[in-house]
């Protein structure tokens, strides 16, 4: 790929998404921006790119976002994670806290929201189901639609207890269905997250944004984590992945635990 053609695409990527690609990342566009324009015939990756700029319906920039995202996940991911999400939703269930918000703001194939409905409902035990509403968003259309379809094959399953396998899944050959209990409390939807301010109003509970900033640069980041803050009511919780560092960036908030993250 040739230099001009590469940060023209960077230039592209960043404005329509907040993803920041350097140099090292050249072969991964090159290759996944390779197959793409295999997909639709055209002869180069120089005619791809003007494709992507003539393009006035906005519908293969979708494409071209869904095949640079990476969307590596699996079910109860950094369990600490839902360990912490347990414990802060007993501690509200003990308060009469009845009505719940979470948002899971970069969901991939849907294993943490799914994740996070299973927690909350493992936490209940025999107790009644309160109002609870997950939002799970993500930039690609691609893997939301296997989100939504909550169906997965045993590998992606195959870490999963046998009790939580047999109460929140339906076997069927080598495929697990996530069953209408769990999926009930869940809204998938694509959601940009350079574009702020978001369509919703909160007050949220949680919110979890997990190894997704890894993608944006500095001054992005500080954007997006004071949007959050918006959206979080007062004692609201941010999570985000074990590798992110928001220092300098957390104005607003006070660190709990490593990668957890408390409005103030």
């Amino acid at each position: 790929m040739k230099q001009d053609t590469f940060n023209q695409f960077c230039s592209i990527i960043y404005e329509r998404s907040g993803i920041s690609l350097g140099d090292k990342k050249e072969a991964l566009v090159a290759a996944r921006v390779g197959k793409r324009t295999r997909q639709l015939g055209l002869d180069s990756i120089e005619d791809y790119l003007i494709y992507v700029q003539k393009d006035g319906t906005g519908d293969e920039i979708i494409h071209l976002l869904d095949a640079i995202s990476t969307n590596v996940t699996y079910f109860f991911r950094e369990t600490e994670h839902f360990n912490a999400i347990t414990q802060c939703f007993l501690e509200w269930l003990s308060h009469g806290k009845r009505t719940f918000r979470f948002w899971s703001a970069g969901c991939s194939s849907g294993e943490e929201p799914y994740s996070i409905a299973i927690t909350l409902l493992e936490a209940l035990l025999n107790r009644p189901l309160p109002d609870i509403k997950i939002l799970a968003t993500d930039l690609s259309t691609k893997v939301l639609t296997t989100a939504s379809a909550g169906i997965y094959d045993s590998k992606k399953v195959e870490n999963l207890p046998e009790t939580i396998l047999r109460k929140y899944f339906v076997s069927d050959n080598n495929e697990y269905h996530i069953n209408d209990s769990v999926r009930s409390l869940i809204t998938f939807s694509r959601l940009n997250l350079s574009a702020i301010p978001f369509p919703m109003n909160g007050p949220m509970d949680m919110i979890l944004c997990r190894n997704v900033m890894i993608y944006f640069d500095q001054p992005f980041r500080k954007q997006l984590i004071s949007e959050y803050h918006r959206l979080l009511k007062p004692g609201g919780y941010l999570l985000v992945g074990h590798s992110e560092s928001l220092t300098g960036l957390i104005n607003g908030f006070k660190t709990i635990a490593p990668s957890i993250y408390i409005k103030i």
